[in-house]
């Protein structure tokens, strides 16, 4: 497994060497995409990407949760959480199968 993490840059080059922009422009363009995701998360609304997956919002009731550490009792605050569904041609993908 790689420890690799790709990065911000790294999706920026992939643009300006396949849709070539100049390379502010590509920065430029995934960072307003990726803000128009984050803004429509924040507004409770689902993101679908076709053959990619679905981001949705979950709302997380209030809870008693415990210390691992320490067995302490504590109260979990209600909370929304980001969950991501992928789709089945990545499903397929990512376990070596073709569609």
């Amino acid at each position: 497994m790689s420890d690799r993490t790709v990065t911000r840059n790294d999706l920026a080059e992939v643009l300006y060497q396949e849709v070539g922009l100049s390379k502010d422009d590509c920065r430029k363009l995934l960072d307003d995409v990726l803000n128009q995701i984050a803004d429509a998360l924040v507004e409770d609304e689902e993101i679908k990407l076709s053959n990619f997956g679905s981001f949705t919002i979950r709302h997380k009731n209030e809870r008693v949760g415990r210390n691992p550490r320490t067995g302490e009792t504590a109260v979990v605050s209600a909370r929304k959480v980001v969950t991501f569904k992928p789709a089945l041609e990545l499903r397929r993908m990512v376990d070596g199968r073709e569609k």
